[in-house]
């Protein structure tokens, strides 16, 4: 049978404040810090202690809000969610429940398929957990407690599940990290924990509009992870169908090692967590000035961004979207275009999403710490442009440039690299490597035409790469035609 896929995403992004929701303890880098150094008797769960709200972090909260469209609530109340777990030191966690933040936003994303908007349901503030790290050493099993997480302000970002597919996803998840990096409120640094996202997933007969049971997969820290967690349960919920069974609500995890999802528990629903106001602390009130306050400081978003990257610079959809998604490629890129006189525009886009992008995937670099500046590479590309260089010798230039950190113009002047431009020149060296292949003459002139490629091979080798691609060309094709 064919089906569906519906899928819903829950973001957790940590927000970046300098100290915590609701105490004034320092948020510190967990990877890096040792455990249980920031913790207060507040963010510890200690009697008698009383929260108090992180302005900051209610700011954090609305800009995002109103980035993805969503109407920011002039009250939102908070809610004790309660369960226990050991990294929750309340046995409840601050939460919002039903007055969120921020209601209703959408996310138009670009797929395959097209143009399509996923609805964002709810935005709201609430506090992490701590971390725990699990011990196998072969002789016992334990758990260590690492409090220096709990009580860090987070901001939950809930889809519709108006995603069909894992381009969907794809699509969706990339752009909402863009939000939150461009609006300055997360790193976006998945591998540091400060953005997770929890897949709601199910499957129905195709043409059905009744949604399935739902199955969760938590804590995916990466896009990759997400991805293949997802595109294993699609297939496991089929085979359970296809079977005969029935697909369970309940929350699963990813185990990398076996490349498969486990079961954690059985989903839990709302009223399985108890909710209730929060006592200690009175309503949320945000003004429209403040609203309107965070709303003019917003900064270019990534999708008007792409969207000025096309009409202004003549980009393709694909090359400003790649473009735009990152704050240090857009001004990276503006910063390159901007210096370029003669050469067009857009040619800066095309060396940073071709040679630079690629030395990244090779060294592991990034563009703070490159070391060819934008200038640095508008001046090889106007090196082009001019003819001083052609196109080849560039690329070699630029890799070069890129290890040494020397600019376009000595290193051509040092290695001698100027383009040949003079006829006689070239002529010379064109007549030289057809006399030297007789065999290949006769088979182009035979009308075997492909070899005029490899001829325009031998002249560039012959010229060290140096020759004048047109000049050569023309001279190639006049000599090959004479008999």
């Amino acid at each position: 049978m064919k089906y569906e896929t519906v899928i819903g995403l829950e973001v957790h992004a940590e927000l970046a404040t300098a100290s915590k929701m609701f105490c004034s303890c320092p948020v510190v880098d967990t990877t890096q810090t040792e455990p249980n150094i920031s913790v207060c008797p507040i963010c510890a769960g200690m009697p008698g202690t009383l929260p108090v709200v992180n302005q900051q972090a209610v700011e954090y909260g609305i800009r995002v809000a109103l980035a993805l469209g969503c109407q920011v609530q002039n009250t939102s109340i908070f809610a004790r969610k309660n369960y226990f777990y050991p990294d929750l030191p309340k046995g409840y966690q601050i939460s919002q429940f039903e007055y969120p933040l921020a209601l209703n936003g959408k996310m138009v994303v670009n797929t395959s398929e097209g143009e399509h908007v996923i609805r964002v349901r709810r935005v709201h503030l609430e506090e992490d957990a701590g971390k725990l790290t699990h011990i196998h050493n072969g002789h016992e099993d334990y758990s260590l407690v690492d409090l220096n997480r709990a009580g860090v302000a987070l901001l939950e970002i809930v889809s519709e599940p108006d995603m069909h597919s894992i381009e969907d996803v794809r699509a969706y998840a990339t752009n909402l990290r863009a939000i939150v990096r461009a609006v300055g409120v997360n790193s976006g640094n998945m591998e540091k924990g400060v953005l997770r996202f929890e897949a709601n997933i199910s499957i129905r007969p195709m043409g059905s509009t009744e949604l399935g049971p739902r199955v969760e997969i938590k804590n995916l820290n990466s896009f990759r992870t997400m991805e293949k967690g997802i595109a294993y349960e699609l297939e496991r919920q089929a085979k359970v169908l296809d079977a005969g069974g029935t697909v369970d609500q309940e929350t699963r995890g990813w185990n990398e090692e076996k490349q498969a999802t486990y079961i954690q528990r059985s989903k839990e629903e709302a009223h399985d967590y108890r909710y209730f106001t929060e006592p200690d602390l009175p309503p949320l009130v945000v003004s429209d000035e403040w609203i309107e306050r965070v709303r003019a400081g917003l900064p270019e978003l990534p999708a008007a961004k792409a969207e000025r990257f096309v009409s202004e610079y003549g980009l393709t959809k694909i090359e400003a979207a790649l473009l735009s998604i990152d704050a240090e490629g857009s001004q990276y890129f503006e910063e390159c275009a901007a210096a370029l006189k003669a050469a067009p525009k857009r040619n800066a886009a095309t060396w940073l999403l071709t040679e630079i992008f690629a030395w990244f995937n090779q060294s592991g670099e990034t563009l703070a710490t490159i070391k060819v500046t934008p200038a640095g590479l508008a001046e090889l590309i106007e090196s082009v442009q001019s003819g001083l260089i052609n196109l080849p010798t560039a690329k070699a230039v630029l890799a070069e440039m890129l290890v040494s950190g020397q600019s376009a113009a000595q290193i051509i002047q040092e290695r001698n690299l100027a383009q040949i431009s003079d006829n006689s020149f070239i002529s010379d060296l064109v007549k030289t490597v057809l006399d030297e292949h007789p065999t290949e003459l006769a088979s182009y002139r035979a009308g075997k035409e492909t070899l005029s490629n490899w001829f325009f091979g031998q002249v560039m080798k012959a010229a060290s790469s140096k020759a004048n691609p047109a000049v050569l060309r023309a001279e190639l094709e006049k000599q090959l035609k004479q008999q």
